[in-house]
C-alpha cells in the first residue's frame, strides 16, 4: 500500500517514509490511495479477536511492507502490556448510553491507546536504522503526556512538546513536566493551542530545518495515530453493537483525529450510521456542518481544554474524500484559510458531509450541568470532555438511540471543572504522584525562530 499527500497524489510514499514525516512537505496530510475494505466475514471475525488481535489485523493492511506479521504481534503486545484493564479499553451501560473508557493507559487519556503503539514502533524501525530523530508535536493537553511516555529515555529520540502555557489543566501539565528523562524537552507557547500547531507546520514545511534534526511528529496528523484508534471502533461493533445498523458514535473532538478515525473504519466497512462531532464553545466544526463555512475565530478557554482548537488539522483528510481526491480544489481551500482566514464548502459536498457526520457544542454552564446530571442518576463522574459527547443524548433525533460515547480522559485530570460542576475535590489514582517533584519546562513568545534556535540548542547540547 502506497500514500500521498492530500495536496499531491503524484508523489508515492511507503508506510515508513510516512511515519517517519508526519507531515507532508507541502503541508499537506498522508492518506492512503486506497482504504482497505474488510469483507463481511472479515468483519464476523473480529467477535473472535482481542483488541491486540484486532490492532494487528488492521496495521498489518496498512504497513505490511514496514513491519513482518510476527514483529508487529510484538510491537502491539508490549505497547498494551501496561494498560489497567485487560482489554485495553471498557464499555460501561447506561440504559441507552454506552460509556467507551479510553483512558486505562499510563497517562489516562484516549491518546495513550494510539501512542504506545507509536512508541514501540518507533523503537523497533530506529533500532534497525541506527538513526537519531527529534520528535516535535503540539499539545492541547493529553497527546504531549502521552508522547512523552511513550517515547521517554529512548536514546535515538528527542521529544520537544509545545503546549499553550497556562491553558491546560494543572494534572495534564504536570503528567509532562515532572517526567525526568534527558530526552524530554517541554516548551509552554505564550498564546493557545492553534499557536503551537501552528509553529509545529511551519517546522514541518520548512525542509533545511527538518532535514538538519530529522524531523518526525507524532500528533494526530501522523496517520499511524488515525489506524490505532480506528481499532476500538472495530472493537466496540465486534463486542457490544446489537443493532448493527443504527452504529451511532459520539465523540469528542478539537483536532478531529479520533472522529476522522470512526470515519476511515466506517470507510473500511464498518457500518456506522453517524459520527457525532461534539465540542465545546469553540464549536468551528459545528458552524461549518451547519453552514459550510469555516472560519476559525478567538479561542476561548474553557472548562474542556483539549477542545480549546479553532484550525482542526484532520478535517482537510475527510474534505479530500468528500472532493473525490480533487488535489487541485483542496490546495484551493487551504490557501483561502491561509490567505482570507476562511473557505466555503459547496452545498452539494456538504449535503454528503451530513450523511455521515452530525454536530453538536457544550458552553461550560452546560457541561458542568451535564456532569451533575449524569453523577445524579449513575454515581459515576466523566470529565468535561465526555460530557460534551453526551450532550447529544437529550436531541429528540437520538433521544432512544443506541449511542456510543468515547469517554477520552481520567475526570482526575480536571478537577476545576469536576469542582464546579459537583462542588467535589478529585483524587488522583495511587501511581500517579506529583508531590515534590519539580516541574521542568520552558516559556518561550509565540516565535518561529525563537522556538527552532531552541531545539537546535538543545540537540546540540
Amino acid at each position: 500500500m502506497k500514500y500521498i499527500s492530500t495536496r499531491n497524489s503524484q508523489k508515492k510514499f511507503s508506510f515508513e517514509e510516512i511515519f517517519f514525516k508526519g507531515l507532508a512537505d507541502d503541508g499537506g496530510l498522508f492518506i492512503p490511495e486506497r482504504f482497505y475494505i474488510l469483507n463481511e466475514k472479515e468483519i464476523l471475525n473480529l467477535k473472535d479477536m482481542s483488541f491486540q488481535e484486532i490492532s494487528h489485523f488492521i496495521f498489518l493492511k496498512y504497513s505490511k511492507n514496514t513491519f513482518e506479521s510476527n514483529e508487529l504481534h510484538e510491537i502491539i503486545n508490549k505497547a498494551y502490556k501496561n494498560f489497567r484493564c485487560k482489554n485495553i479499553i471498557k464499555v460501561n451501560k447506561h440504559n441507552n448510553i454506552n460509556l467507551v473508557q479510553l483512558f486505562h493507559g499510563p497517562t489516562l487519556a484516549f491518546k495513550d491507546v494510539a501512542m504506545q503503539v507509536l512508541g514501540e514502533m518507533y523503537k523497533n524501525l530506529l533500532s534497525k536504522s541506527k538513526k537519531k530523530i527529534t520528535i516535535i508535536t503540539a499539545t492541547s493537553g493529553d497527546t504531549g503526556a502521552a508522547a512523552i511516555n511513550a517515547f521517554k529515555d529512548n536514546e535515538n529520540i528527542n521529544i520537544f512538546v509545545l503546549h499553550p502555557n497556562n491553558k491546560i489543566s494543572d494534572v495534564q501539565r504536570k503528567l509532562m513536566t515532572t517526567t525526568k528523562s534527558k530526552n524530554i524537552f517541554n516548551i509552554a507557547i505564550k498564546g493557545n493551542f492553534d499557536d503551537c500547531q501552528k509553529l509545529v507546520k511551519e517546522m514541518f514545511v520548512d525542509i533545511s530545518f527538518t532535514k538538519k534534526i530529522n524531523m518526525s511528529g507524532v500528533n494526530s496528523i501522523n496517520w499511524g495515530r488515525i489506524v490505532a484508534q480506528t481499532t476500538y471502533y472495530f472493537y466496540v461493533y465486534s463486542k457490544f453493537v446489537k443493532n448493527k445498523n443504527e452504529l451511532i458514535f459520539s465523540v469528542p473532538t478539537g483536532n478531529f483525529g479520533d472522529i476522522y478515525a470512526g470515519y476511515v473504519a466506517k470507510k473500511m466497512g464498518l457500518p456506522i450510521h453517524k459520527l457525532i462531532v461534539a465540542t465545546n464553545q469553540n464549536n468551528i466544526l459545528e458552524r461549518c456542518l451547519n453552514t459550510g463555512e469555516y472560519k476559525p475565530e478567538k479561542v476561548n478557554v474553557s472548562l474542556s481544554p483539549s477542545m480549546d482548537i479553532q484550525v482542526s488539522s484532520n478535517f482537510e483528510r475527510v474534505l479530500y474524500d468528500y472532493y473525490k481526491k480533487d488535489e487541485k480544489k483542496i490546495n484551493k481551500l487551504m490557501k483561502d484559510l491561509k490567505d482570507k482566514g476562511q473557505f466555503k464548502i459547496e452545498d452539494n459536498i456538504l449535503k454528503n458531509i451530513r450523511k455521515d457526520f452530525d454536530a453538536t457544542s457544550c458552553s461550560d454552564d452546560e457541561t458542568c450541568q451535564i456532569i451533575k446530571d449524569f453523577y445524579n442518576s449513575n454515581k459515576i463522574v466523566i470529565d468535561p470532555h465526555t460530557a460534551t459527547a453526551l450532550k447529544i443524548s437529550d436531541n429528540q433525533n437520538y433521544k432512544n438511540k443506541e449511542l456510543f460515547i468515547l469517554e477520552t480522559a481520567h475526570h482526575c485530570k480536571f478537577p476545576n471543572a469536576i469542582k464546579k460542576a459537583l462542588d467535589i475535590n478529585t483524587k488522583l489514582p495511587d501511581f500517579i504522584n506529583f508531590a515534590d517533584i519539580e516541574e521542568n519546562f520552558d516559556i518561550l513568545n509565540n516565535d518561529i525562530k525563537l522556538v527552532k534556535n531552541y531545539i537546535l540548542s538543545n540537540i546540540s547540547n
